[in-house]
This record gives structure tokens, sequence and C-alpha cells, in this order.
């Protein structure tokens, strides 16, 4: 069975968001700030956090930048804050998707569930994608750039595998939210921006002046084919 750590330092959130993960078959383990949650995830080694952004101790932005330093762990946020600009920091630094408090826990679930089955369906088969000097190996889920290992999360990974298997294709942002989600959430356009630019600043030589994900201003994005 799958675990999921759930963060939140809202006990009726944690104890509902519970009931219907564990009602769905996953296994949950709790935190409610942020050392916890940094802990309790070294400790159990979860298949999937759900973090809240409002945490005492740590907020959840510092939390994602301490995951991120050593782990891929997949991470949904849950947050109460209407600054979209909170979401897409989250983003950027590591997150693989959001919701916005209130929210419904059938939603939160789908969610889990999505970013799960994109990290098991990219794990089956043996094939390597290859685009110039770019080789993305999908049973491995690794990328390298000019024999460089590139470390990405599950979404970013999803997002540049869907890129590179069309080199040249012009893809829309909302044709890549649609790849990478698998589902038909009503998602933010944006995220896909603030996920090609972590993209860049983790693959490119120069972010400022990318070499591989080429931005089709008015229409969405492409990987260079040559």
């Amino acid at each position: 069975m799958r675990t999921v750590l759930v963060v939140d330092d809202e006990l009726q959130i944690t104890r509902l968001v519970r009931d219907y993960l564990e009602h769905a078959g996953f296994v949950v383990a709790i935190a409610s700030d942020g050392p916890g949650a940094i802990a309790a995830a070294r400790q159990i080694k979860p298949d999937l956090i759900v973090l809240d952004l409002g945490l005492p101790g740590l907020d959840g932005l510092d939390v994602i930048r301490s995951l991120r330093v050593n782990s891929n762990v997949p991470v949904v946020v849950i947050t109460a804050r209407a600054d979209e600009a909170d979401r897409i920091v989250g983003l950027e630094i590591g997150a693989d998707d959001y919701v916005v408090k209130p929210f419904s826990p059938k939603e939160l679930v789908a969610r889990v569930r999505a970013v799960l089955r994109r990290v098991d369906l990219a794990g089956e088969g043996a094939e390597v994608l290859r685009a110039g000097d770019l080789v993305v190996d999908i049973p491995r889920r690794e990328v390298k750039a000019s024999g460089r290992a590139v470390d990405l999360t599950p979404t970013e990974f999803d997002l540049l595998q869907t890129l590179v298997r069309q080199p040249g294709r012009v893809f829309t942002r909302g044709q890549l939210l649609e790849a990478i989600h698998g589902v038909a959430f009503d998602s933010y356009e944006r995220a896909i921006d603030a996920h090609i630019k972590n993209i860049r600043r983790k693959l490119e030589p120069e972010p400022q002046r990318p070499r591989y994900l080429i931005t089709v201003h008015g229409v969405g994005y492409k990987l260079a084919d040559a």
C-alpha cells in the first residue's frame, strides 16, 4: 500500500484528508508543523506528501526547499493563500500540484492518484527518449543533458518527456496541462510557466537564453528539434 504524509496544523483538515485517503486505500501519516514534516519525510519515506503552506515552525515553502535538497518525493500543496504568487513559487521550487482551501476532499484524492499514476506509467517499459544531446530514461526517470545528470521532480519529468517525444512540435499550455495531469482538473495555466522556468534553471546552461525549451510567444512551448 502507498503511504501519504499529510501536513497541516488544522486538526479538522488533517482528519478529513486522512479519512478520505484511507478510504481510498492509502496508509496515512500525519505531521502538524514544518520541522515535523521534514523529520517524518526522512523517517517514513512516503510515496507522496500533501503539504499545507501556512505551517508553524517552518513555512511550507521552506519545507519544500529542504525536501528538494535530496528528495524528489511528489508534493501536492494545499493552501488558503489567495495570492497566486505563493502558489507559483511553490511550483517553481518543486511542488507537483496544488489545491486551494476550501477544497473538495474527493478532488484532492483524485490529484494524489493522478500524480502517483504518472510516476507509475513513466516507470513502465524500457523506453529511452533522445533529442540531440538530451536523454530521457523513462523507467529510471533520469535525465541527462550533454552527459550531465539533471534532477527533476515527477511533474517536471513528465512535462519534459512530453516535449521530448515530439521535438519541434509546439504545445499550448492547455495541452501540456492535459498531458501531465491526465485528468481534466481546473488547473491554472501559469503553472506550466512555473514548471518550465524550473526545468530551465536545472537543464539549461544559460536559463535566460534557452537552447532546449523554447518559448513560442502567444502559443506555448516546444523542444528544440536541432
